[in-house]
């Protein structure tokens, strides 16, 4: 089995999800009391939310270059960044280090593809619903049209997710935006919704809905359990 590194605490809400998702997939896969080999590097997402929102994303690849390379001195054979916001510095990070970085977008978009999506919705925060780094991937790598909220329904998703979610606070009124949003998605073609924040899932499954939903965090977590039990 290898070791699977990884980049937490953005939010630590949805790196419990991570950690939980990853150890039963383990031990759904070899039974008993098997769980996951992990390497967790976990930061304060204080610290990244202020660079951020400051646009001083440079900064940030400095942060978690510095954490990664800790995860790799501690043995992990391959690497997960935990959020996808912070993909945008993905690169920067892989100059950096010797172990591949298993990208969140790349498996969640090879899911897609098996599914036979052609045309998602994505949401999460504004850094990803608008800047390239994560539909440029999904467009151009494999070929996956991507529409995105209307300007103010962006505002509401991103919000919630600062404001509410990271701080594990999981509002009614919220749900019923966010499953609206999901919907009008759905009514401008898309077949399925990405869940493209980590955080999401906390708020709406595939049980609120009848629009096929693809969680990012379990989508991720999964390909790491592949990966790491690969002979």
């Amino acid at each position: 089995m290898k070791t699977i590194g990884m980049l937490g605490g953005m939010s630590w809400e949805s790196t419990a999800s991570y950690y939980k998702a990853i150890n039963q997939g383990v031990k759904a896969e070899l039974g008993g009391l098997s769980s996951a080999k992990i390497c967790l590097y976990s930061v304060n997402f204080a610290e990244i939310e202020k660079l951020q929102h400051a646009g001083k994303w440079n900064e940030t690849a400095l942060i978690l270059t510095k954490a990664a390379q800790s995860v790799e001195a501690g043995g992990a054979d391959f690497l997960l960044i935990c959020t996808n916001t912070m993909h945008k510095v993905a690169d920067e990070i892989q100059a950096n280090i010797s172990i591949p970085i298993l990208h969140i977008a790349d498996a969640t978009a090879a899911k897609l593809v098996s599914d036979g999506v052609t045309k998602v919705g994505l949401l999460g925060t504004r850094f990803t619903m608008e800047q390239d780094f994560y539909k440029s991937r999904l467009i151009n790598k494999f070929g996956i049209k991507v529409v995105v909220p209307n300007d103010d329904e962006r505002t509401i998703v991103h919000n919630v997710i600062y404001n509410e979610l990271c701080k594990g606070e999981i509002k009614p009124d919220s749900k019923e935006q966010y499953l609206a949003i999901v919907n009008n998605l759905f009514e401008q073609g898309a077949q399925a919704v990405i869940l493209g924040c980590t955080e999401i899932a906390l708020l709406i499954q595939q049980k609120d809905t009848d629009v096929p939903l693809y969680d990012t965090t379990e989508i991720h977590a999964a390909s790491a359990v592949a990966f790491a039990l690969q002979s």
